[in-house]
Protein backbone atom coordinates (compact mmCIF):
# COMPACT_ATOMS: atom_id res chain seq x y z
CA UNK A 1 0.00 0.00 0.00
CA UNK A 2 1.83 3.60 -0.91
CA UNK A 3 2.80 5.64 1.98
CA UNK A 4 1.02 8.69 0.03
CA UNK A 5 -1.96 8.98 -2.51
CA UNK A 6 -0.08 11.76 -4.18
CA UNK A 7 4.02 13.49 -3.82
CA UNK A 8 4.56 17.30 -4.95
CA UNK A 9 7.84 17.93 -6.08
CA UNK A 10 8.06 21.45 -5.52
CA UNK A 11 6.08 24.20 -3.48
CA UNK A 12 5.94 27.09 -5.14
CA UNK A 13 2.25 28.20 -6.22
CA UNK A 14 1.34 25.00 -8.42
CA UNK A 15 2.43 23.11 -6.09
CA UNK A 16 1.42 24.04 -2.72
CA UNK A 17 -1.79 24.91 -4.41
CA UNK A 18 -1.85 21.65 -5.67
CA UNK A 19 -1.39 19.83 -2.78
CA UNK A 20 -3.95 21.98 -0.48
CA UNK A 21 -6.84 20.74 -3.06
CA UNK A 22 -5.67 17.20 -2.93
CA UNK A 23 -5.65 17.23 0.76
CA UNK A 24 -9.47 19.15 1.13
CA UNK A 25 -10.09 16.42 -1.43
CA UNK A 26 -9.53 13.70 0.97
CA UNK A 27 -6.01 12.63 -0.35
CA UNK A 28 -3.04 11.64 1.75
CA UNK A 29 -0.51 13.99 0.70
CA UNK A 30 3.22 15.21 0.69
CA UNK A 31 5.49 17.82 -0.63
CA UNK A 32 9.46 18.08 -1.44
CA UNK A 33 10.99 21.31 -1.09
CA UNK A 34 14.52 21.94 -0.67
CA UNK A 35 14.30 25.79 0.53
CA UNK A 36 14.43 26.78 3.78
CA UNK A 37 10.81 28.45 3.28
CA UNK A 38 7.74 27.27 1.16
CA UNK A 39 6.39 29.38 -1.61
CA UNK A 40 8.56 28.92 -4.39
CA UNK A 41 10.22 31.48 -6.47
CA UNK A 42 7.14 33.45 -6.69
CA UNK A 43 6.61 34.52 -2.71
CA UNK A 44 10.70 34.11 -1.77
CA UNK A 45 12.68 35.63 -4.58
CA UNK A 46 10.27 36.87 -7.18
CA UNK A 47 6.36 37.86 -7.11
CA UNK A 48 6.00 39.41 -3.66
CA UNK A 49 9.09 40.83 -3.05
CA UNK A 50 9.47 42.57 -5.83
CA UNK A 51 5.94 44.36 -5.04
CA UNK A 52 6.83 45.20 -1.70
CA UNK A 53 9.43 47.56 -3.59
CA UNK A 54 7.09 48.44 -6.16
CA UNK A 55 5.25 49.64 -3.93
CA UNK A 56 7.74 51.22 -1.77
CA UNK A 57 9.41 52.96 -4.72
CA UNK A 58 5.85 53.83 -5.98
CA UNK A 59 5.06 56.10 -2.36
CA UNK A 60 8.36 57.71 -2.73
CA UNK A 61 7.67 59.10 -6.32
CA UNK A 62 4.05 60.15 -4.97
CA UNK A 63 5.88 61.74 -2.49
CA UNK A 64 8.49 63.63 -4.51
CA UNK A 65 6.20 64.68 -7.17
CA UNK A 66 2.73 64.44 -6.29
CA UNK A 67 2.24 65.27 -2.45
CA UNK A 68 2.62 69.08 -2.55
CA UNK A 69 0.23 69.09 -5.53
CA UNK A 70 -2.35 67.93 -2.78
CA UNK A 71 -1.21 70.03 -0.22
CA UNK A 72 0.94 68.09 1.60
CA UNK A 73 3.76 69.68 2.64
CA UNK A 74 7.34 68.96 3.69
CA UNK A 75 10.64 67.42 2.62
CA UNK A 76 10.26 63.83 1.07
CA UNK A 77 11.45 60.95 2.65
CA UNK A 78 14.95 59.89 2.54
CA UNK A 79 15.22 56.54 1.55
CA UNK A 80 16.71 53.98 4.28
CA UNK A 81 17.92 51.13 1.93
CA UNK A 82 18.14 48.80 4.43
CA UNK A 83 15.01 49.62 6.31
CA UNK A 84 13.23 48.69 2.91
CA UNK A 85 15.04 45.61 2.62
CA UNK A 86 13.59 44.87 5.74
CA UNK A 87 10.25 45.30 4.78
CA UNK A 88 10.53 43.33 1.72
CA UNK A 89 11.86 40.88 3.90
CA UNK A 90 9.15 40.64 6.65
CA UNK A 91 6.26 40.74 3.49
CA UNK A 92 7.99 37.42 2.29
CA UNK A 93 7.92 36.30 5.92
CA UNK A 94 4.38 36.67 6.37
CA UNK A 95 3.56 34.71 3.50
CA UNK A 96 5.99 31.96 3.21
CA UNK A 97 4.67 31.23 7.06
CA UNK A 98 1.14 31.53 5.91
CA UNK A 99 1.62 28.73 3.26
CA UNK A 100 3.10 26.49 6.73
CA UNK A 101 0.17 27.18 8.35
CA UNK A 102 -1.87 25.75 5.97
CA UNK A 103 0.33 23.03 5.29
CA UNK A 104 -0.53 21.98 9.27
CA UNK A 105 -4.26 22.80 8.90
CA UNK A 106 -5.07 20.83 6.10
CA UNK A 107 -2.53 17.42 7.59
CA UNK A 108 -0.11 18.00 4.47
CA UNK A 109 3.60 16.26 4.79
CA UNK A 110 6.43 18.88 4.06
CA UNK A 111 9.51 16.55 2.90
CA UNK A 112 12.26 18.73 3.70
CA UNK A 113 15.53 18.11 0.87
CA UNK A 114 15.75 18.10 -3.19
CA UNK A 115 13.76 15.18 -4.52
CA UNK A 116 13.94 12.54 -7.57
CA UNK A 117 11.97 9.94 -9.27
CA UNK A 118 14.18 6.81 -9.05
CA UNK A 119 10.90 4.97 -10.38
CA UNK A 120 7.38 5.50 -10.96
CA UNK A 121 5.53 5.92 -7.68
CA UNK A 122 8.85 6.44 -5.75
CA UNK A 123 10.44 9.70 -4.66
CA UNK A 124 13.64 9.96 -2.72
CA UNK A 125 14.73 12.76 -0.92
CA UNK A 126 18.14 12.69 1.07
CA UNK A 127 18.63 8.68 1.74
CA UNK A 128 14.92 7.99 2.13
CA UNK A 129 12.94 6.59 -0.44
CA UNK A 130 8.58 7.50 0.09
CA UNK A 131 6.31 5.48 -2.01
CA UNK A 132 3.32 7.56 -3.59
CA UNK A 133 0.30 6.36 -6.24
CA UNK A 134 0.59 9.74 -8.12
CA UNK A 135 3.67 12.37 -8.00
CA UNK A 136 3.41 16.06 -9.67
CA UNK A 137 6.48 17.40 -11.00
CA UNK A 138 5.80 21.45 -9.66
CA UNK A 139 9.60 22.30 -9.91
CA UNK A 140 9.23 25.51 -11.65
CA UNK A 141 11.88 27.18 -13.60
CA UNK A 142 15.12 29.49 -13.28
CA UNK A 143 16.44 32.70 -15.20
CA UNK A 144 17.93 31.45 -18.53
CA UNK A 145 21.71 32.36 -18.95
CA UNK A 146 23.33 34.68 -22.22
CA UNK A 147 26.26 33.24 -23.57
CA UNK A 148 29.13 35.85 -23.02
CA UNK A 149 27.46 37.09 -19.60
CA UNK A 150 28.25 35.34 -16.27
CA UNK A 151 26.22 36.12 -13.52
CA UNK A 152 27.58 36.10 -10.15
CA UNK A 153 24.76 38.28 -8.38
CA UNK A 154 26.67 40.76 -6.55
CA UNK A 155 27.61 42.97 -9.69
CA UNK A 156 25.57 40.41 -12.70
CA UNK A 157 22.60 39.69 -11.05
CA UNK A 158 19.27 38.12 -12.02
CA UNK A 159 16.01 38.93 -10.47
CA UNK A 160 17.09 37.38 -6.84
CA UNK A 161 20.47 39.68 -6.69
CA UNK A 162 17.95 42.55 -7.51
CA UNK A 163 16.09 42.57 -4.43
CA UNK A 164 19.23 41.81 -2.10
CA UNK A 165 21.95 44.78 -3.44
CA UNK A 166 23.69 45.91 -0.58
CA UNK A 167 23.50 49.83 -1.46
CA UNK A 168 21.08 51.10 -4.55
CA UNK A 169 23.65 51.66 -7.99
CA UNK A 170 24.27 54.48 -9.37
CA UNK A 171 23.84 53.43 -12.55
CA UNK A 172 21.96 49.81 -13.99
CA UNK A 173 21.86 48.01 -17.35
CA UNK A 174 18.69 46.05 -17.73
CA UNK A 175 18.93 42.97 -20.59
CA UNK A 176 15.44 42.44 -21.34
CA UNK A 177 12.46 44.49 -21.80
CA UNK A 178 10.20 41.86 -20.36
CA UNK A 179 7.93 42.09 -17.56
CA UNK A 180 11.12 41.34 -14.87
CA UNK A 181 13.18 44.00 -16.47
CA UNK A 182 10.94 46.65 -16.30
CA UNK A 183 9.14 45.88 -13.04
CA UNK A 184 12.59 45.84 -11.16
CA UNK A 185 13.91 48.49 -13.71
CA UNK A 186 11.44 50.95 -12.90
CA UNK A 187 12.11 50.05 -8.60
CA UNK A 188 15.02 51.32 -8.99
CA UNK A 189 14.54 54.21 -11.35
CA UNK A 190 12.25 55.66 -8.79
CA UNK A 191 14.95 55.56 -6.69
CA UNK A 192 17.80 57.38 -8.29
CA UNK A 193 19.11 54.91 -10.56
CA UNK A 194 20.25 55.71 -13.93
CA UNK A 195 18.65 52.55 -15.88
CA UNK A 196 19.09 51.52 -19.32
CA UNK A 197 17.20 48.71 -20.82
CA UNK A 198 19.12 46.55 -23.68
CA UNK A 199 16.32 45.12 -25.53
CA UNK A 200 17.32 42.51 -28.75
CA UNK A 201 13.58 43.00 -30.36
CA UNK A 202 12.40 46.27 -31.41
CA UNK A 203 10.14 46.51 -28.44
CA UNK A 204 9.10 45.97 -25.25
CA UNK A 205 7.32 43.84 -23.85
CA UNK A 206 7.16 40.61 -26.42
CA UNK A 207 3.57 39.70 -27.46
CA UNK A 208 1.56 42.50 -26.00
CA UNK A 209 -0.56 44.63 -28.15
CA UNK A 210 1.37 46.95 -30.04
CA UNK A 211 -0.34 50.01 -29.05
CA UNK A 212 0.33 48.75 -25.43
CA UNK A 213 3.98 48.38 -26.30
CA UNK A 214 4.04 51.92 -27.58
CA UNK A 215 2.10 54.09 -25.06
CA UNK A 216 3.97 51.77 -22.28
CA UNK A 217 7.91 52.66 -23.46
CA UNK A 218 7.01 56.38 -23.44
CA UNK A 219 5.51 56.23 -20.23
CA UNK A 220 8.60 54.41 -19.06
CA UNK A 221 10.92 57.05 -20.55
CA UNK A 222 9.10 59.88 -18.88
CA UNK A 223 9.69 57.89 -16.01
CA UNK A 224 13.65 57.91 -16.36
CA UNK A 225 14.16 54.99 -17.90
CA UNK A 226 16.30 54.74 -21.12
CA UNK A 227 15.40 52.13 -23.89
CA UNK A 228 18.28 50.76 -26.22
CA UNK A 229 16.12 48.67 -29.22
CA UNK A 230 17.12 45.97 -31.57
CA UNK A 231 20.26 45.70 -29.43
CA UNK A 232 22.10 41.74 -29.07
CA UNK A 233 23.98 41.70 -26.06
CA UNK A 234 27.59 40.19 -27.01
CA UNK A 235 28.88 40.01 -23.57
CA UNK A 236 29.48 41.48 -20.44
CA UNK A 237 32.76 41.98 -17.99
CA UNK A 238 33.09 42.74 -14.16
CA UNK A 239 36.35 44.91 -13.09
CA UNK A 240 36.91 46.52 -9.86
CA UNK A 241 33.40 45.82 -9.00
CA UNK A 242 32.08 47.36 -12.23
CA UNK A 243 30.62 46.11 -15.60
CA UNK A 244 30.77 46.86 -19.06
CA UNK A 245 28.28 45.47 -21.52
CA UNK A 246 28.76 45.15 -24.95
CA UNK A 247 26.27 45.25 -27.71
CA UNK A 248 26.15 45.54 -31.33
CA UNK A 249 22.94 47.20 -33.03
CA UNK A 250 20.66 44.60 -35.27
CA UNK A 251 20.41 47.80 -38.00
CA UNK A 252 24.03 48.32 -38.61
CA UNK A 253 25.80 45.85 -36.82
CA UNK A 254 27.81 48.82 -34.71
CA UNK A 255 29.16 47.71 -31.69
CA UNK A 256 28.60 50.10 -28.06
CA UNK A 257 29.59 49.46 -24.61
CA UNK A 258 28.04 50.52 -21.69
CA UNK A 259 29.25 51.52 -18.30
CA UNK A 260 27.68 50.33 -15.13
CA UNK A 261 27.50 49.97 -11.39
CA UNK A 262 24.94 46.51 -12.06
CA UNK A 263 23.45 44.52 -15.11
CA UNK A 264 20.18 43.00 -14.24
CA UNK A 265 20.22 39.71 -16.71
CA UNK A 266 16.23 39.47 -17.15
CA UNK A 267 16.29 37.69 -20.31
CA UNK A 268 13.39 35.17 -19.39
CA UNK A 269 13.09 31.67 -17.36
CA UNK A 270 13.52 28.27 -18.37
CA UNK A 271 12.18 24.96 -17.08
CA UNK A 272 13.97 23.39 -13.66
CA UNK A 273 13.80 19.86 -13.88
CA UNK A 274 17.69 19.03 -13.35
CA UNK A 275 18.24 16.27 -10.73
CA UNK A 276 14.86 14.87 -10.83
CA UNK A 277 15.57 12.14 -12.95
CA UNK A 278 13.06 12.07 -15.48
CA UNK A 279 15.12 11.12 -19.10
CA UNK A 280 15.76 7.94 -17.19
CA UNK A 281 12.63 7.37 -16.52
CA UNK A 282 11.93 7.84 -20.22
CA UNK A 283 9.45 10.99 -19.73
CA UNK A 284 8.93 12.98 -22.61
CA UNK A 285 10.54 16.38 -23.10
CA UNK A 286 9.15 19.11 -25.03
CA UNK A 287 12.25 20.39 -27.54
CA UNK A 288 12.07 23.72 -25.32
CA UNK A 289 13.02 22.10 -22.06
CA UNK A 290 9.42 21.33 -20.86
CA UNK A 291 8.08 18.20 -19.50
CA UNK A 292 5.19 16.74 -21.98
CA UNK A 293 1.98 16.58 -20.87
CA UNK A 294 -1.12 15.26 -22.34
CA UNK A 295 -5.21 17.26 -21.54
CA UNK A 296 -4.74 16.33 -18.12
CA UNK A 297 -1.56 17.07 -17.30
CA UNK A 298 0.05 13.68 -17.40
CA UNK A 299 3.13 12.68 -18.65
CA UNK A 300 4.14 9.44 -20.79
CA UNK A 301 4.33 8.02 -17.74
CA UNK A 302 1.05 6.40 -15.65
CA UNK A 303 0.47 8.30 -12.36
CA UNK A 304 3.40 11.00 -12.84
CA UNK A 305 1.87 14.72 -13.62
CA UNK A 306 3.74 17.96 -14.21
CA UNK A 307 2.38 21.53 -13.80
CA UNK A 308 3.37 25.13 -14.14
CA UNK A 309 6.58 26.47 -14.82
CA UNK A 310 7.61 22.76 -15.63
CA UNK A 311 5.24 22.56 -18.79
CA UNK A 312 4.32 24.71 -21.94
CA UNK A 313 2.08 27.30 -21.41
CA UNK A 314 2.87 31.38 -20.40
CA UNK A 315 5.26 31.29 -16.80
CA UNK A 316 2.49 32.62 -14.33
CA UNK A 317 2.09 32.12 -10.92
CA UNK A 318 -1.64 31.72 -11.34
CA UNK A 319 -1.17 29.58 -14.49
CA UNK A 320 0.22 26.95 -12.32
CA UNK A 321 -2.14 27.32 -9.57
CA UNK A 322 -4.92 26.83 -11.89
CA UNK A 323 -2.91 23.75 -12.94
CA UNK A 324 -2.52 22.57 -9.58
CA UNK A 325 -6.25 22.52 -8.58
CA UNK A 326 -6.86 21.16 -11.94
CA UNK A 327 -4.48 17.90 -11.17
CA UNK A 328 -5.89 17.18 -7.78
CA UNK A 329 -9.26 17.06 -9.52
CA UNK A 330 -8.10 14.60 -12.17
CA UNK A 331 -6.33 12.67 -9.42
CA UNK A 332 -9.46 12.58 -7.17
CA UNK A 333 -11.35 11.06 -10.41
CA UNK A 334 -13.00 14.60 -11.24
CA UNK A 335 -12.61 16.79 -14.20
CA UNK A 336 -9.88 19.49 -13.73
CA UNK A 337 -10.91 22.58 -15.82
CA UNK A 338 -7.93 25.36 -16.60
CA UNK A 339 -9.00 27.57 -20.24
CA UNK A 340 -5.97 28.89 -21.41
CA UNK A 341 -7.71 31.15 -23.79
CA UNK A 342 -8.82 33.18 -20.62
CA UNK A 343 -5.04 33.29 -18.55
CA UNK A 344 -4.51 37.41 -17.72
CA UNK A 345 -0.95 38.38 -17.77
CA UNK A 346 -0.10 41.83 -15.73
CA UNK A 347 2.76 44.39 -15.17
CA UNK A 348 3.16 46.10 -11.88
CA UNK A 349 4.76 48.80 -12.62
CA UNK A 350 2.82 52.46 -12.80
CA UNK A 351 0.99 52.61 -14.53
CA UNK A 352 0.48 48.59 -14.63
CA UNK A 353 -0.66 47.04 -17.56
CA UNK A 354 -3.09 43.83 -17.88
CA UNK A 355 -3.97 41.85 -20.79
CA UNK A 356 -5.89 38.83 -21.51
CA UNK A 357 -7.02 37.11 -24.51
CA UNK A 358 -6.23 38.19 -28.13
CA UNK A 359 -4.23 41.24 -29.24
CA UNK A 360 -5.16 43.00 -32.36
CA UNK A 361 -2.27 41.42 -34.32
CA UNK A 362 -3.14 38.00 -33.38
CA UNK A 363 -6.53 38.55 -34.64
CA UNK A 364 -5.34 40.54 -38.28
CA UNK A 365 -3.04 37.24 -38.14
CA UNK A 366 -6.22 34.79 -37.96
CA UNK A 367 -8.10 37.15 -40.10
CA UNK A 368 -10.93 37.59 -37.87
CA UNK A 369 -13.23 40.65 -38.10
CA UNK A 370 -13.44 42.62 -35.07
CA UNK A 371 -14.23 45.95 -33.87
CA UNK A 372 -12.15 47.78 -31.12
CA UNK A 373 -13.71 49.48 -27.98
CA UNK A 374 -11.15 52.05 -26.77
CA UNK A 375 -11.59 54.59 -23.76
CA UNK A 376 -8.56 56.64 -22.53
CA UNK A 377 -8.13 57.25 -18.62
CA UNK A 378 -8.07 61.19 -19.29
CA UNK A 379 -11.62 60.50 -19.59
CA UNK A 380 -12.41 58.79 -16.25
CA UNK A 381 -12.51 61.33 -13.01
CA UNK A 382 -11.17 59.24 -10.31
CA UNK A 383 -7.96 58.36 -12.05
CA UNK A 384 -7.63 62.35 -12.94
CA UNK A 385 -8.33 62.58 -8.74
CA UNK A 386 -4.79 60.47 -8.35
CA UNK A 387 -2.70 61.80 -11.24
CA UNK A 388 -3.40 58.28 -13.49
CA UNK A 389 -4.88 59.89 -16.44
CA UNK A 390 -2.18 58.16 -18.33
CA UNK A 391 -3.29 55.26 -20.69
CA UNK A 392 -6.76 53.23 -21.76
CA UNK A 393 -8.62 50.11 -21.96
CA UNK A 394 -8.81 48.65 -25.27
CA UNK A 395 -11.70 45.77 -25.76
CA UNK A 396 -11.56 43.82 -28.60
CA UNK A 397 -15.02 42.24 -29.49
CA UNK A 398 -16.04 39.98 -32.64
CA UNK A 399 -17.50 41.99 -35.16
CA UNK A 400 -20.67 39.59 -36.20
CA UNK A 401 -21.04 38.46 -32.70
CA UNK A 402 -19.97 41.06 -30.47
CA UNK A 403 -18.84 38.71 -28.11
CA UNK A 404 -15.31 39.63 -26.35
CA UNK A 405 -12.03 38.18 -27.90
CA UNK A 406 -9.57 40.41 -25.56
CA UNK A 407 -8.82 43.39 -23.75
CA UNK A 408 -5.56 45.21 -23.25
CA UNK A 409 -5.32 48.00 -20.81
CA UNK A 410 -2.49 50.29 -19.44
CA UNK A 411 -3.30 52.40 -16.38
CA UNK A 412 -4.25 52.43 -12.61
CA UNK A 413 -5.27 49.15 -10.91
CA UNK A 414 -5.49 47.60 -14.68
CA UNK A 415 -4.15 44.76 -12.92
CA UNK A 416 -7.18 44.39 -10.59
CA UNK A 417 -9.60 45.44 -13.88
CA UNK A 418 -9.25 42.87 -16.08
CA UNK A 419 -10.61 40.56 -14.10
CA UNK A 420 -14.00 41.77 -15.08
CA UNK A 421 -13.18 41.01 -18.38
CA UNK A 422 -11.75 37.72 -17.37
CA UNK A 423 -15.20 36.45 -16.08
CA UNK A 424 -17.08 37.83 -18.51
CA UNK A 425 -14.86 35.65 -21.48
CA UNK A 426 -15.29 32.84 -19.18
CA UNK A 427 -18.66 32.96 -19.62
CA UNK A 428 -19.11 33.88 -23.35
CA UNK A 429 -20.14 37.52 -22.55
CA UNK A 430 -20.34 39.98 -25.30
CA UNK A 431 -19.20 43.80 -25.33
CA UNK A 432 -22.56 44.79 -24.45
CA UNK A 433 -23.18 42.59 -21.52
CA UNK A 434 -20.46 44.83 -20.21
CA UNK A 435 -21.59 48.21 -21.50
CA UNK A 436 -25.45 47.22 -19.92
CA UNK A 437 -23.86 46.76 -16.56
CA UNK A 438 -23.85 49.82 -13.73
CA UNK A 439 -20.50 50.35 -12.92
CA UNK A 440 -20.05 52.62 -9.19
CA UNK A 441 -19.00 56.23 -9.97
CA UNK A 442 -16.38 57.30 -9.35
CA UNK A 443 -14.06 53.99 -10.02
CA UNK A 444 -11.32 53.53 -12.39
CA UNK A 445 -13.82 49.85 -13.39
CA UNK A 446 -15.62 52.79 -15.14
CA UNK A 447 -13.05 53.03 -17.94
CA UNK A 448 -13.80 49.31 -18.70
CA UNK A 449 -17.63 50.41 -19.50
CA UNK A 450 -16.90 53.31 -21.33
CA UNK A 451 -14.78 50.56 -23.86
CA UNK A 452 -17.35 48.21 -24.13
CA UNK A 453 -19.76 51.42 -24.81
CA UNK A 454 -16.98 52.58 -27.55
CA UNK A 455 -18.01 48.70 -29.14
CA UNK A 456 -21.77 49.57 -29.39
CA UNK A 457 -22.92 53.10 -30.12
CA UNK A 458 -20.06 55.39 -28.03
CA UNK A 459 -18.38 56.13 -25.05
CA UNK A 460 -19.89 58.94 -22.92
CA UNK A 461 -17.04 60.61 -22.10
CA UNK A 462 -14.84 60.73 -24.45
Amino acid sequence: MAEFDVIVIGAGPGGYVCAIRCAQLGLKTAVVEGRETLGGTCLNVGCIPSKALLHASHSLHEAEHNFARMGLKGKAPSVDWPAMLAYKDEVVGQNTKGIEFLFKKNKITWLKGWGSVPAPGKVKVGDEVHEARNIVVATGSEPSSLPGVTVDEKVIVTSTGALVLPKIPKTMVVIGAGVIGLELGSVYARLGTKVTVVEYLDAITPGMDGEVQKTFQRLLKKQGLDFIMGAAVQGATVKGGKAKVTYRLRKDDSEAVLDADCVLVATGRKPFTDGLGLGALGVEMEPRGQVRTDAHWQTNIKGIYAIGDAIAGPMLAHKAEDEGMAVAAVIAGRHGHVNYGVIPGVIYTTPEVATVGKTEEQLKEEGRAYKVGKFAFMGNGRAKAVFQGDGFVKLLADKETDRILGCHIIGPAAGELIHEICVGMEFGAAAEDIALTCHAHPTFSEAVREAALACGDGAIHS
